[in-house]
């Protein structure tokens, strides 16, 4: 059983360190699902090929975290292939080879149950993310968990055409914050990108706003066309977001006398 132990050790330190590739890869910037994909990737050894992987090759820090994988991946993969033929090597009979295929079948369900596992990756993440500040220059900043990108809200890009209900309208009279809708930036039509826009600043046809909300809100906001119907689509989402608002106030105020009790 020496060689089916070894196995699922080296699957379990695989999928160890891809998950700690996929924390440093999120941290660079990435978001979850691409980061894990990534990392996934190098470490199998099939490559990436979709849009993101000019992402990768072009920022040092994800060049080197992916590269990383990739050696990793051409050592661990002799090693995992090695021990699986070490673990039936002078087997004999049939119940010695059947109790190993049951050991890793059982050995796997494990890895798979403990990956899939919502409490370990929230333990198993802030412990690497604490290992990777402590130990790399990484900016070790958990985006997706901070802004809960994982729960009901969202970052999205926002094209504005003629018509939109954005279109045309200084966001200081769009009342959006009001709406659970915060403006991160605008990527100009003419060229050019501004942050954190002050309420002066202008939306035109051709326009990209990159915006942060609950993700309901974003979705109704893109599709909000200008005239009555998008005036009273906006009271209704004023109304919605006061709605949401005293209704996370009544979950934080549980919590609260939740965990002082």
């Amino acid at each position: 059983m020496i060689g089916v132990a070894t196995l699922l050790v080296v699957l379990l330190l695989v999928t160890v360190i891809t998950r700690v590739a996929t924390v440093a890869l999120r941290t660079t910037g990435l978001s979850h699902e691409a980061a894990r994909f990534q990392a996934r990737s190098a470490i199998s050894g099939v490559g990436f090929t979709t849009t993101e992987s000019e992402d990768i090759v072009n920022e040092p820090a994800r060049r080197r975290i992916v590269l990383t994988l990739m050696l990793i991946s051409s050592a661990g993969l002799v090693t995992t292939l090695g021990s699986l033929l070490l673990s039936f090597d002078h087997a004999s009979g049939v119940r010695q080879p059947a109790a190993r295929v049951g050991a890793i079948v059982l050995g796997l369900l494990a890895l798979w149950a403990l990956s899939a596992s919502r409490a370990v990756d929230r333990r198993l993440s802030a412990l690497i993310e604490r290992g990777l500040a402590r130990f790399t220059e990484l900016d070790v900043r958990d985006y997706v968990r901070l802004l809960h990108i994982h729960d009901a809200y969202s970052v999205a890009e926002m094209g504005v055409d003629e018509g939109d209900w954005l279109e045309g309208r200084p966001i200081g009279e769009l009342q959006l914050t009001q709406e659970g809708v915060v403006v991160l930036g605008i990527r100009h039509a003419r060229g050019g990108y501004t942050g954190v826009p002050t309420g002066a600043a202008t939306l035109q046809d051709g326009d990209t706003v990159i915006v942060y909300g609950r993700t309901a809100a974003l979705d109704e906001l893109e599709q909000r066309r200008a005239g009555a119907a998008g005036e009273r689509a906006h009271q209704q989402a004023l109304t919605n977001h006061r709605r949401v608002i005293e209704e996370e106030a009544v979950r934080a105020d549980g919590h609260s006398r939740k965990v002082s009790s």
